[in-house]
């Protein structure tokens, strides 16, 4: 049994595989094959501490998908809510389904959750780590690019969880990645410990500053991501104050490479993190990003729960 909880809990291979069966099975969706023969008879449940629109319409949307079943289960509507240990609701859930997805806030709650499941666990979101999310990152920038190996990925603002994914799934696969965050904001010491022995191995060039225009100096793909997470709305008057000259926009797109791309995993707050002239132009491709969550997460599902 597997689960995932983060990135660099899995090989090199085991992403670059998973990216392959998303590419799979995003083909097969465009051209109506369907595939509800992979998950048929399973049921995944779906534990959400924190809010989200695409982490719940596409696993959903993936489980139907693939012939199988989830359960939405609110925090608030569950035992969890209202003080049962979290080995409890692991044990019992392993008696009813086949797999769970938590998105919540400390990392330690999907670890301790898994610990106690004899079922897969799938992190969809703490304030640590967003693997999924970063999947379907590989998935797009694979896309654009054709490649992974080589190409310059420039993230720019908080040293959060997507910055933290992002900094392990860019190293364990081969992307060479700069990371521009304010001092007192970056990515976690373990996280870039993680990646700096990663890209031993697979030759990927890691870069850390504060300066994101040294960050963003001819990168094919241009990060951000926002400033003011859930649960730090109470900071949203200094981060916006520390943070606003790591606004990516027409300048700063400027320094990336001619047919550079821009990237979001939404929600976005336009004229905060990101100009609306770069987040809805030419160079833009959320979107498209947005989509390969379905198709990224799909293929987590078949390796954990197939």
């Amino acid at each position: 049994m597997k689960h995932l909880l983060c990135l660099s809990q899995w090989s090199s291979q085991e992403i670059l595989e998973t990216i392959k069966m998303s590419e799979k099975l995003k083909f097969e969706n465009k051209n109506g094959i369907r595939h509800n023969h992979l998950l048929k008879g399973k049921t995944l449940g779906l534990i959400f501490a924190k809010s989200s629109t695409r982490t719940r319409v596409s696993f959903e949307v993936a489980m139907y998908q693939l012939g199988g079943y989830s359960l939405f289960l609110s925090s608030s509507d569950i035992q969890l809510g209202r003080g049962e240990t979290l080995s409890d609701t692991a044990r019992t859930l392993s008696r009813y389904i086949d797999g769970i997805m938590i998105r919540t806030y400390k990392h330690s709650d999907v670890i301790d959750l898994a610990n106690c499941s004899t079922i897969p666990v799938i992190n969809g979101l703490t304030d640590s780590q967003h693997p999924c999310q970063v999947l379907a990152d590989l998935m797009t920038i694979k896309e654009y690019k054709g490649k992974l190996r080589g190409v310059k990925v420039a993230y720019v603002g908080d040293g959060n969880n997507v910055a933290n994914s992002l900094l392990i799934g860019c190293a364990k696969t081969g992307v060479d990645i700069s990371v521009a965050t304010p001092e007192g904001y970056q990515c976690e010491d373990a996280t870039v410990e993680h990646a700096r022995e990663a890209a031993k191995e697979s030759g990927s060039k890691i870069v850390l500053t504060e300066d994101p225009y040294e960050a963003v100096k001819d990168a094919d793909v241009v990060y951000t991501d926002t400033w003011i997470s859930m649960g730090q709305e109470n900071e949203k008057e200094i981060r916006k104050k520390i943070f606003i000259s790591y606004q990516v926009n027409d300048k700063l797109m400027g320094i990336a490479k001619k047919d550079a791309i821009f990237m979001h995993c939404l929600p976005a707050y336009r004229g905060l993190e990101v100009d609306e002239k770069v987040i809805d132009g030419p160079q833009s491709v959320v979107f498209d990003q947005a989509e390969n969550r379905l198709h990224a997460q799909k293929a987590v599902l078949v390796k954990l729960l197939g």
